[in-house]
């Protein structure tokens, strides 16, 4: 299905393990300042992606700090990290600069990220039915393979999870 389809409100793309990861491309806000990303499969680079709604909200700032607490065990393991919300660079900048965040931030306001990893979804709250981010996360090998995807996820222990998947809880890594 292409990007064009799930922006009009089609059933999004699952994608699954085994898949290689869409190719994508975007400004990146990163510990140093924003720079250009692209991974285009068999980028020999492993990395991880989450998706969450949006900056400086409860669940989304746990999630955040939570890798941040992670972050150097996932590095001495090869993983970069990318958090993407269709929040703006600037928005992410002072989310990033509160919370002291050292992973990389996406702003994907148009939602190409979100249509081509299949996150932007049907959600409900308190009985009302519309479209919205579905807090997900896909761990991508250096191979360009999707090795996890989890999509509709909890905020709270989401990182532990990962690290587990990962066979990384016994690892020791610097502040961890």
């Amino acid at each position: 299905m292409s990007t064009a389809e799930t922006s009009h409100n089609t059933t999004p793309i699952t994608l699954e393990v085994g898949q290689p990861a869409p190719a994508w491309s975007a400004e990146v806000l990163t510990p140093e300042g924003v720079e250009s990303a692209s991974h285009k499969g068999m980028s020999g680079q492993s990395y991880v992606m989450y998706f969450y709604p949006k900056d400086d909200t409860p669940g989304c700032t746990k999630q955040a700090c939570d890798f941040r607490d992670n972050m150097a065990r996932l590095k001495a393991h090869g993983y970069t990290v990318f958090g993407v919300s269709p929040d703006s660079l600037k928005r992410h900048e002072g989310f990033r600069d509160k919370y002291e965040l050292t992973h990389s931030m996406i702003s994907d306001p148009e939602r190409t990220l979100c249509e081509q990893f299949g996150v932007w979804r049907e959600k409900k709250n308190y009985g009302k039915t519309y479209l919205g981010l579905v807090r997900s996360t896909f761990i991508v090998g250096a191979d360009g393979l999707i090795t996890h995807a989890m999509y509709n996820v909890k905020a709270t222990g989401h990182v532990a999870r990962v690290i587990k998947l990962l066979g990384l809880e016994d690892a020791q890594g610097e502040g961890v």
